[in-house]
Order: structure tokens, then C-alpha cells, then sequence
């Protein structure tokens, strides 16, 4: 399983583990979408959201067509994100 938590980078585990502060946003599960990145309790993928910003629609648009995703949600998936995108940049 493959989480993105908020508050922290990319997390790759194979069980469900509980970390102070930090609630995944964004999970990777085989038996969802063969494994695409998703939302957790959601079956939208996260690359929706990119695809959405990608094309200048703004973030109310992306949750008016996914009322399943919480504003906090996207919000946390793209904050720990950019994170995660950082920590690799500073690191190469």
C-alpha cells in the first residue's frame, strides 16, 4: 500500500500503521483501480485533482465533480504533495 499523509512525504507500506499527527489522504491500494492512487474512501484518483489544476479549473470545480472528496482532503494531498516533490529536489 502506497499512502500520502498529510503533514509528511510519500510512505510506502504494506499495512495500515497509525503515525502521530498525520492522516492519509491518499492511498494506493491493488484491489482499487489496479492500484491507482486514490483518495482515501474514495475511488477518485488523486491525478483527477492534477488533471483538473492542470487545466485551470479551480479547486471548487474539482469538488463539485467528486463530492466525495473532502476540501481538507485535497488540500492535505496537495500540501503533502509539494512535500514530497521538495524533499526530492533538495535531496538530488
Amino acid at each position: 500500500m502506497l499512502c500520502l499523509n498529510a503533514g509528511t512525504e510519500l510512505e510506502s507500506t504494506n499495512r495500515e500503521i497509525e503515525m502521530p499527527n498525520t492522516v492519509p489522504v491518499v492511498h494506493s491500494d491493488p484491489d482499487i483501480l489496479g492500484g491507482t492512487p486514490v483518495f482515501v474512501g474514495t475511488r477518485v484518483p488523486f491525478r483527477n485533482l492534477i488533471d483538473y489544476l492542470e487545466r485551470n479549473h479551480s479547486l471548487d470545480e474539482f469538488l463539485d465533480s467528486f463530492p466525495s472528496v473532502s476540501r481538507e482532503q485535497a488540500v492535505a494531498s496537495l500540501e503533502a504533495a509539494h512535500e514530497a516533490v521538495s524533499t526530492l529536489a533538495h535531496s538530488a
